[in-house]
């Protein structure tokens, strides 16, 4: 499983960037933001969170950087990025200059109270102890503390084959999760799809993944992280995962 999360979400991060660095930068954020948000959702979440009025944000499971960055460009606010994928983090700051660290989100290298603000965007699934992710995010928050999710959630079995390294919740029992880790559920919504960005986001994000495919096909790490998309692909479209924003505060 870790080989699998490692093909999708740092092998595939390096070739990104190198692709970028090609195309130019104007299509960094699209690229960036491949499966981790939409920017409709991205503005749900920055109005939701009052991004505007955090002194510190902080992005726990950044991945390339795609969504701290377009909450820098759109608001204003760089956030801290936290990733445990040493070449996502490291094409973060060479893309984007972000502030990223090498950092696990179940063990986080800050003092508690750091933050204002968080997100974590298509992270939870993926945390092999979801108690401890959730509960380091209350930890690092302040007593005010705003946190934005976007998870996917099951209403039933999944039908196989699932994708590698996911572990997916439903509904009552993301509650009870956030609920332990000191959260109160302020509001949820569906997540935009990628069908919701506009034309020239889809085309920016479509030249890089062709440049990926042109360059890697056949490499059985492409191949991986290729399938691991369709998985959750047919997961979503078929209805047996509910794509999900959530916003809720610290008590």
């Amino acid at each position: 499983m870790k080989d699998a999360l490692e093909d999708e979400f740092d092998v595939v991060a390096g070739w990104t960037e190198q692709v970028v660095g090609e195309l130019g930068p104007d299509h960094a954020i699209a690229a960036a933001c491949r499966g981790s948000g939409s920017p409709v959702s991205l503005a749900w979440l920055a109005e939701a969170l009052e991004v505007r009025l955090a002194r510190r944000m902080l992005d726990v499971g950044s991945g390339v950087g795609g969504p701290a960055a377009w909450l820098a460009e759109h608001v204003g606010l760089t956030p801290v990025c936290a990733e445990p994928m040493r070449v996502a983090a490291r094409a973060s700051r060479r893309l984007f200059g972000l502030p990223a660290v090498v950092a696990d989100g179940e063990a986080l290298p800050f003092p508690a109270g750091t933050f204002d603000a968080a997100w974590c965007l298509g992270v939870l699934d993926t945390a092999g102890d979801k108690a401890a992710l959730l509960a380091e995010l209350r930890r690092v928050l302040g007593p005010v503390g705003r946190l934005g999710l976007l998870a996917f959630l099951a209403d039933g079995p999944l039908p196989p084959p699932l994708p590698e390294g996911n572990d997916f919740c439903t509904a009552a029992e993301l509650d009870d999760l956030l609920r332990t880790a000191g959260f109160r559920v302020v509001q949820t919504t569906p997540a935009g799809s990628p069908a919701d960005a506009p034309v020239s986001w889809r085309a920016r994000a479509d030249r890089v993944e062709d440049a990926l495919a042109r360059r890697h096909a056949g490499d059985p790490r492409w191949e991986i992280a290729q399938e691991q998309t369709a998985r959750m692909a047919r997961l979503i479209s078929g209805g047996h995962l509910r794509p999900t924003l959530l916003h809720a505060l610290a008590v």
